[in-house]
């Protein structure tokens, strides 16, 4: 059974960090992108970052580039979102999913194309709560 457990969120001020953790079982993770959306309120579901398993290429969102950095730990199965500088405009339910590519190393570029499609994505687990208040 494929699942995708995100966890880490919770309440915190503005200016002040979060670590996002999103543990994968059920799939062969080297051979997946790993990538984190976001939804608040009332919003469409945005692609924030996303990291390929097998080479560790990444892709950012403008919205957060500079301040957020997403990681693998391949050995667990598991893959990070530090947050810093947090904005009360990051409070959104975050969402791991997961997508998979093979053996192939995508570009950059390729890997923001996939997360503008989040209906593109193989697999999606349920969300965590980040909420930053002012």
């Amino acid at each position: 059974e494929v699942q995708l457990q995100a966890s880490g969120g919770g309440l915190v001020q503005v200016g002040g960090s979060l670590r996002l953790s999103c543990a994968a079982s059920g799939f062969t993770f080297d051979d997946y992108v790993i990538g984190w959306f976001r939804q608040a309120p009332g919003k469409e579901q945005e692609g924030v970052a996303c990291i390929s398993a097998n080479d560790g290429t990444t892709y950012y969102a403008d919205s957060i580039k500079g301040r957020f950095t997403i990681s693998s730990d391949n050995a667990k199965n598991t893959v990070y979102l530090r947050m810093n500088s947090l904005k009360p405009e990051d409070t959104a339910v975050y969402s791991c999913t997961a997508l998979r590519v093979g053996k192939r190393r995508p570009t950059a570029q390729s890997l923001g194309n996939m997360m503008r499609n989040y209906y593109g994505m193989d697999y999606w687990g349920k969300g965590t709560l980040v909420t930053v208040s002012s």
